[in-house]
């Protein structure tokens, strides 16, 4: 059995019914009756992530009471980024939530290119099981549509490496300072290094998310002092913060997938869905 969120309307027909009271609180309804079989809940995570995080507890937790097992399907799990600590006293965000998720019902979490971990497979972390499913063959797949076979695929970081290794791609190593001061956490890019030649080639840069574009920018300009003819950006997530889509976009063509819908969502997540949860 599935249930979909409103917010994954795009994708299927939502059945649940979500409603906001006067003050903002969020009223949730799961009115099918006892599931036999599998149970997969799909709800996006983000935009709005903690408002959106509250609504799949709330999910969660009554489809537990009713006796379901409930596989949370999240295109994209957000505060993924802190799983580890470099000051005293931060919050090792990543962790928590999925214990949040785990204690609210979640049997298990099916998400895209999980950011900690950095690869395609299965994990536990925080008590919670994670498989984490990836977009890189199809979006390296629609860049060759739009830029030909004959195309360099590049990681922008070691992080990266997982999603242009398969394809005989190459990884950018990336070094990053300490947190910039001001209201926003942001370690600012120090340097960016290309140990390969990309001179007269048409390049694809592929990394989990583009959230600023910095790092998409800082390697574009990397790639283009060597050399390189014609750029592309892609990436699972594409958050598009600020102006960075418009200034990615002058460098080059930008698309990403459906798991945070956008103008440039060209590649679908909902065949991945099919096959391999059912849905």
């Amino acid at each position: 059995m599935r249930f979909v969120s409103p917010n994954c309307s795009d994708l299927y027909p939502p059945n649940i019914e979500m409603k906001q009271f006067p003050d903002g609180d969020d009223y949730v309804r799961v009115t099918e009756a006892k599931a036999d079989g599998p149970v997969f809940l799909l709800h996006r995570l983000y935009p709005e992530q903690d408002r959106s995080l509250m609504q799949a507890m709330l999910m969660l937790k009554t489809m537990k009471e009713k006796g379901y097992r409930t596989a949370l399907v999240a295109p994209y799990l957000p505060y993924s980024r802190q799983d580890k600590t470099f000051k005293e006293g931060e919050a090792k965000s990543a962790e928590y939530i999925c214990e949040m998720l785990s204690w609210a019902g979640a049997d298990r979490l099916i998400t895209f290119d999980c950011h900690f971990m950095k690869k395609v497979g299965e994990a536990e972390y925080g008590g919670l099981k994670i498989a984490s499913l990836s977009m890189g063959a199809e979006l390296i797949e629609k860049a060759k549509e739009k830029m030909g076979e004959d195309l360099e695929i590049v990681g922008p970081d070691l992080g990266a490496s997982y999603l242009v290794e398969r394809s005989g791609g190459k990884s950018m190593e990336k070094t990053r300072g300490e947190y910039v001061k001001g209201g926003e956490a942001y370690r600012k890019i120090e340097g960016m290094k290309a140990d390969f030649e990309v001179k007269g080639r048409n390049v694809l840069i592929l990394d989990d998310m583009i959230s600023t574009g910095s790092t998409m920018i800082r390697a574009a300009e990397t790639l283009k002092n060597k050399g390189a003819k014609r750029i592309a950006f892609a990436a699972t997530h594409g958050f598009f913060l600020k102006d960075s889509l418009q200034r990615l976009k002058a460098l080059g063509d930008v698309f990403v997938s459906d798991s945070i819908p956008s103008p440039v969502s060209e590649v679908s997540i909902k065949r991945k869905i099919e096959s391999l949860v059912g849905l």
